[in-house]
């Protein structure tokens, strides 16, 4: 096989993700920083809320990147590299790399499509914005096997 077929996410279905999450960091009441990214990293759509940090924005950025680079959630990095000293030390030095949570991959079935990173609020309401986004994709995929 010389070509390999690849589905990415549209920026129309990346502006649902995005406002699901705002939708969600409104009702927890804080303001963040939403990105999504194609499968090869390359932002489709971002949005800033309000009176989000101004640092967040590339954070956000990145945790999606994070996701899709590794296809991996940002917050399970902690637990594969805390009892490696040497990779602890050297890997955060990754440009772009985040290990901690808000960035998850997205994916179609089995298929990497897109990441979508948060920031803004703590770790664990960056997940919760994202978890609330990425529902989205469950929905649409039980609605398709009806």
């Amino acid at each position: 096989m010389k070509f390999i077929e690849q589905k990415s996410i549209s920026n129309s279905f990346a502006q649902e993700l995005i406002q699901a999450a705002k939708i969600k960091a409104q009702q927890m009441k804080i303001n963040v920083n939403i990105a999504i990214v194609d499968q090869g990293g390359n932002l489709v759509a971002f949005s800033r809320m309000d009176h989000a940090p101004l640092l967040s924005i590339n954070i956000a950025q990145n945790k999606a990147y994070s996701a899709v680079a590794f296809r991996l959630p940002t917050h399970e990095w902690y637990g594969l590299i805390k009892d490696q000293p040497s990779l602890k030390m050297g890997i955060v030095h990754t440009e772009k790399l985040v290990v901690f949570g808000g960035g998850y991959p997205i994916f179609d079935g089995e298929l990497l499509v897109g990441g979508i990173g948060v920031s803004g609020g703590s770790e664990d309401e960056d997940r919760q914005c994202c978890e609330a986004a990425l529902k989205l994709i469950k929905k649409e995929m039980f609605s398709k096997t009806i």
